[in-house]
């Protein structure tokens, strides 16, 4: 079995949700980024967004370079990365390994993020998927989180017969 780390940053709650929806589901670790300094507000995650800003952030979780792979699972603000994914990603793009990204957003479109992430990663994120603010909150995941388990271990070169029945089944 792969070890996968899912690093999440959430300012409302619902990327966490997310995440701990996928940890559980797949049975992977979990680490979370937040800010360094609280009282984040809307108009702050919008400005960080529009300029593109790295605001300090705390990483509290295992080193990702002990993980066969690292998922990143950030809100979309403004059609953009969340500030603090943002920081994270920068601060340590040289020492991850294979990244891939889920995007959480409110309804829109999210490829002005991942076009962020591959620019800020040193190789393409290996898989992405966007889930919507809806989905989450109705807990309509399931089968989505299954697949994506499954494509995130194709393209880490795994077999997907490999896995246990219940991920590779359907319902």
């Amino acid at each position: 079995m792969r070890r996968v780390l899912i690093v999440v940053y959430s300012w409302t709650g619902t990327s966490h949700r997310l995440a701990q929806a996928m940890a559980s589901s797949l049975q992977w670790s979990l680490a979370e980024v937040r800010d360094a300094k609280p009282g984040r507000t809307p108009w702050r995650c919008i400005a960080d967004s529009l300029l593109r800003r790295r605001p300090a952030i705390r990483y509290d979780g295992l080193d990702p370079r002990g993980f066969d792979a690292v998922v990143l699972v950030s809100p979309i603000w403004n059609g953009r990365l969340a500030g603090p994914m943002r920081s994270f990603v920068a601060e340590r793009a040289q020492s991850l390994p294979p990244v891939a990204v889920v995007a959480v957003m409110g309804g829109r479109c999210a490829p002005g993020a991942l076009a962020e992430i591959r620019r800020l990663l040193p190789r393409p994120p290996i898989l992405d998927a966007a889930f919507t603010q809806r989905e989450v909150e109705a807990d309509e995941l399931g089968s989505r989180l299954q697949a994506f388990g499954l494509g995130l271990d194709a393209a880490l070169g795994g077999t997907p017969s490999a896995l246990r029945p219940a991920l590779a089944s359907a319902t």
